[in-house]
């Protein structure tokens, strides 16, 4: 194996037409993670259209997620959608007194006509402080993937975050409860303290930061996250992601080595953790293992879940596809994948369709609108986003992180015995 893996090989970078969703989406499991935030999107009905179709909002429930939609007045110019915009969150804010934070959430059409949300952000705040805050992100379409809309929101709350000038360890990323959960309990038994989280469950909650704050990435896609602590003095734990047994403990060994924690004490709070990842895996191990995969851009995952298929599964990378490449951020997994797949960064979806059609792999992970197309043509796929909406980071969630890739293969090898049978 390459010493250096995969850190130093060249990329294929493509600017074509692209297969994702926006970054509203990000919005379902953003407002599930801060119960006192309320994400107001200024879009156009189709905005609306997608939050309620992904989130399932039964007819009778009241989300923290609406959409204030842009008539042909406001796109015209004929209306003062600033005007419009303060009467609409003051009926919000009157109806909602629970609410402390407000997002208001650009899409593509507030950013075509040049409807400035961030100046509506600033005039809000100091209308209805201290109590409400209004904070801005971009959750257009334009140029993004999907993920990247709870990028967007983070980097725009670090902005705010109070200064401090404590050693404190910052967990960024937006995790299932579960996943969060134990990875605060391992850092707790392994003696890191304080640690904080953003984004955090209510505004109260909301973590300070300093020179002396020190932060680890949970999500690699927090690339303008990232950036924008390190702008405000923060340090950088450049680590593995999480995934897998192998990924879980070298981000947390990078931790552990941050704040000086014992090695024998390390590796007695990780021991059983590890085994039992161990051992979930090798189920899916045994199916996965020689296996090739293929990946489409999609979520920014695509490196690290790589990584954690190639080493942990046994499987062979042909491509490996991502929306964007920050690589700081994706230098520890690279550098762990064996040198020889395709690394490409951005999509031109025709010539990476011609691609997986030449490579034929055993199984292709990619976005919904490719996924019955492939299966059509004979292909066996796994859907990217619900990597993105399942628990699937630290020790206890490896084999049901390895069980989502290994499902489809097993169905694949079950349909191909019925036929032939």
């Amino acid at each position: 194996m390459n010493a250096m893996g995969c850190r130093d090989a060249p990329v294929l970078r493509e600017r074509g037409q692209r297969e994702v969703f926006c970054g509203l989406t990000s919005i379902i499991w953003l407002h599930r993670k801060m119960q006192d935030a309320f994400f107001l999107v200024v879009g156009s009905r189709t905005c609306a259209h997608l939050l309620q179709s992904a989130a399932g909002v039964m007819i009778f429930a009241e989300p923290r997620f609406g959409t204030l939609i842009l008539e042909e007045t406001d796109l015209a110019g004929l209306a003062d959608a600033q005007q419009e915009l303060d009467r609409e969150v003051a009926k919000l804010r009157a109806r909602r007194t629970d609410i402390r934070r407000l997002f208001l959430v650009g899409s593509c059409p507030s950013e075509v006509i040049k409807l400035d949300l961030g100046k509506a952000a600033e005039r809000l705040t100091r209308q209805y402080a201290p109590h409400f805050q209004v904070i801005n992100f971009s959750g257009s379409g334009i140029e993004t993937t999907f993920t990247q809309g709870e990028d967007s929101c983070l980097a725009a709350m670090a902005e705010e975050l109070p200064e401090t000038d404590s050693r404190q360890l910052l967990l960024a990323g937006a995790l299932p409860d579960v996943a969060q959960h134990q990875a605060l309990d391992l850092l707790q038994q392994m003696g890191v303290s304080p640690v904080t989280v953003l984004p955090s469950l209510s505004a109260a909650d909301a973590p300070s930061i300093g020179k002396n704050t020190v932060f680890a990435l949970t999500q690699p896609f927090l690339a303008e996250t990232h950036d924008a602590l390190r702008r405000r003095g923060a340090h950088h734990i450049a680590a593995p992601f999480p995934f897998g047994e192998e990924g879980t403990t070298a981000w947390l060994r990078a931790i552990a080595q941050a704040f000086s924690v014992d090695p024998d004490l390390f590796d007695r709070v990780t021991e059983a953790p590890r085994r039992r990842a161990r051992r979930a895996v090798a189920k899916a191990h045994e199916i996965l293992h020689g296996q090739s995969v293929f990946f489409f851009p999609d979520s920014q995952l695509e490196i690290p879940l790589a990584r954690f298929l190639t080493r942990e599964c046994g499987m062979r990378a042909i491509e490996i596809g991502t929306p964007y490449l920050h690589r700081e951020i994706a230098a520890p997994d690279l550098e762990l994948i064996e040198a020889g797949p395709v690394i490409s960064e951005g999509q031109d979806v025709d010539r990476q369709l011609d691609r997986v059609r030449a490579a034929r792999p055993d199984l292709t992970v990619c976005g919904l609108g490719l996924a019955n197309p492939l299966e059509a043509e004979g292909l066996t796929t796994k859907w990217a986003i619900e990597l993105v909406f399942t628990p699937v980071h630290f020790y206890e969630q490896a084999g049901d992180l390895a069980g989502l890739f290994s499902r489809p293969v097993r169905r694949r090898t079950a349909l191909q015995q019925m036929r032939a049978a």
